[in-house]
């Protein structure tokens, strides 16, 4: 694609593009928990990011998205993590750490390995507890005052790490409970009470500090690797905290705690959302100066050349409802929509002037329009994501490749999606049963009655509902509905957006003939080919969609290679883990092919 990337260099994010340049990248979305190597104690380790590193390397790769690396306590859900500056301990290489010599524990490590073998069909998160263990023993094999390093690490970041090691010793003390459930002196953080506990606790808060410096230390080393390969790392910061965290907990007044963030009503969920966090008192923290986003942004850049901004709607508008509401009664915060452009200005440009990082937005959901506005003006990156740039309610076509936006992320799939696999296999040319049963009972239609006339069941799965094929025109699908067409017009668009969208797919990307039901490498190739042409900077894929080359996954259901699943909970979340070793992953044949996509693209620097 012959597209002119230079106006970026007018915008406001001017500088920053002048660090990692305009080059047209190709980057690959992987969650450290889902990788291993050969020397992976039971998930994935930082050390292990080399290795991935050098995958990139191999196949003309520039950019690794990962998830969110911070503390995730023992609830394991990457975006409601304990703190949005501590990372999670449960990614330290044991035979890596710094300054501990790992002579002295070899069995020890040995027997952790064993007990926690890598490679297995899922996370098994019991390896947090137990790795901890070990790692107190590393830590009370010697004395640590005198590390000059340690030493500076405390001093650099007083901000946050000592509210969050205290903050971690309270939720062990009282069984990981929330802290407004502790004693009233605790959760207002009383300094008597507090200095109490610094005094009995001192070496266990200790213990907190280092292994905040021990995790400093490896991802500091992954980011100088990535750096001497020409790789550029990209960290993701929810733009939402967690109530239950160090940083509402010690910043009380930052956050409208009587409030929950969530997401207005819209087709899918007919009362709306809450998702729990806190709405930020914006206002307060601009009369600290932005002291708490600012120092967020300044660790993180130890680590990341890019940051994704997590909920980037966010920065102008939170839905946000009253706690304890019988019913999700929510409005926008704040409620004047004249005065959001301004507010998300405000702290882009706080974030422009306050880190070297490159802000991505994720701009997915119910987007305002100030928002597509001001991604273009400051000249940041959005995402576009294939299977939903299209012509919706018109001709209903997948977006040319000069319809992306230049300014942006292309992507086939997310971590909230199915994969290409999933989607292909399950989801294209469906719609949500769920979704078609509120539209039946809005308009007093017998859902139990329609759906077997309409729909073949035989081949419906995983609650989404897959059209007869003998219901191959509007005038049928109205026949059966027995509605004059005014009064289903939402029934026919979403007839019109589904029913022919696997064949308007599979010509999209530039195949022929009737499309075919199962997937092929074939397919895999043309839709990656299709995605890396596009007008869009970069275009970052799920590691999954990579490997749809190969065969790896040819006897797997695609269902269990999903990272999350919105809306749900339970273990068939953040839990998924990859099917290959990183050393295996060098030495794939398809490595190759990779590269040439990447090459015939213009996406190798």
């Amino acid at each position: 694609m012959d597209y002119d990337y230079n106006w970026l260099y007018t915008t406001p994010a001017a500088q920053h593009w002048k660090k990692i340049t305009t080059s047209r990248r190709a980057g690959v979305v992987a969650p450290l928990f889902s990788l291993y190597s050969r020397q992976s104690i039971g998930i994935g380790e930082f050390s292990d990011l080399s290795l991935l590193i050098d995958w990139c390397q191999k196949t003309g790769i520039s950019i690794i998205q990962l998830l969110p690396l911070n503390d995730v306590g023992f609830t394991f859900t990457p975006y409601d993590a304990k703190s949005s500056f501590a990372l999670e301990p449960m990614y330290l290489a044991l035979e890596k750490l710094h300054a501990v010599p790992k002579e002295a524990f070899v069995k020890d490590i040995a027997a952790l390995r064993k007990a926690f073998p890598s490679g297995t069909e899922s996370v098994n998160y019991g390896i947090k507890k137990a790795k901890l263990k070990l790692l107190q023993d590393m830590f009370q094999s010697q004395t640590w005052e005198n590390c000059a390093a340690f030493t500076s690490f405390l001093k650099q970041n007083e901000f946050w790490l000592n509210d969050y090691a205290l903050f971690k010793i309270v939720k062990t003390l009282h069984e990981e409970k929330a802290w407004w459930e502790w004693p009233d002196e605790l959760q207002r953080k009383a300094p008597e009470a507090c200095q109490k506990l610094l005094k009995k606790y001192a070496v266990d808060i200790f213990f907190q500090k280092w292994l905040q410096w021990q995790l400093y230390e490896q991802l500091l080393s992954v980011k100088a690797y990535a750096q001497s390969k020409n790789v550029l790392l990209l960290g993701d910061l929810p733009l939402l905290v967690s109530k239950d965290s160090a940083d509402v907990w010690a910043h009380q007044t930052y956050f409208k705690l009587n409030l929950a963030s969530g997401a207005p009503p819209d087709m899918y969920f007919a009362d709306g959302q809450t998702w729990g966090m806190p709405p930020y008192a914006w206002d307060v923290i601009a009369k600290h100066g932005y002291d708490y986003l600012i120092q967020k942004l300044k660790y993180a850049e130890h680590f990341f050349d890019m940051f994704r901004i997590d909920h980037f709607v966010g920065i102008f508008r939170l839905w946000t409802i009253p706690l304890n509401q019988s019913e999700l009664k929510g409005v926008f915060d704040p409620q004047e929509e004249a005065v959001w452009e301004q507010h998300g200005k405000q702290l882009l440009d706080v974030m422009l002037s306050n880190t070297t990082m490159f802000p991505c937005a994720e701009d997915l959901g119910t987007v305002p329009d100030c928002s597509y506005k001001t991604i273009r003006e400051y000249g940041i990156v959005g995402m576009d994501v294939q299977r939903w740039q299209r012509d919706w309610g018109n001709t209903n076509r997948f977006f040319a490749d000069h319809e992306f936006r230049p300014n942006s992320i292309a992507a086939i799939s997310t971590h909230d999606t199915c994969d290409l696999r999933g989607w292909w296999q399950y989801e294209v040319g469906t719609v949500e049963e769920a979704v078609f049963r509120q539209k039946c009972q809005n308009r007093g239609l017998d859902a139990d009655r329609l759906i077997p006339q309409i729909f073949a069941q035989a081949k419906s799965a995983d609650g989404r509902l897959r059209w007869k094929t003998e219901l191959d025109s509007e005038d049928k699908f109205l026949a059966v509905l027995q509605r004059p067409r005014d009064q289903v017009r939402d029934f026919l668009s979403q007839y019109r957006e589904t029913f022919s969208e696997r064949e308007i797919f599979w010509r999209h990307v530039g195949l022929t003939g009737k499309a075919k039901e199962e997937f092929s490498r074939e397919f895999a190739k043309k839709t990656l080919e299709k995605v890396n042409q596009t007008v869009s900077i970069f275009s970052i894929q799920l590691l999954q969609d990579w490997l749809s080359l190969s065969t790896l996954f040819a006897d797997k259901d695609p269902r269990e290679y999903r990272i999350n699943r919105p809306g749900t909970l339970g273990d068939h979340n953040w839990s998924m883990i990859m099917p290959l070793a990183l050393e295996t992953l060098l030495e794939l044949e398809i490595n190759t092919s990779i590269r040439e996509i990447n090459r015939n693209t213009g996406r190798i620097k």
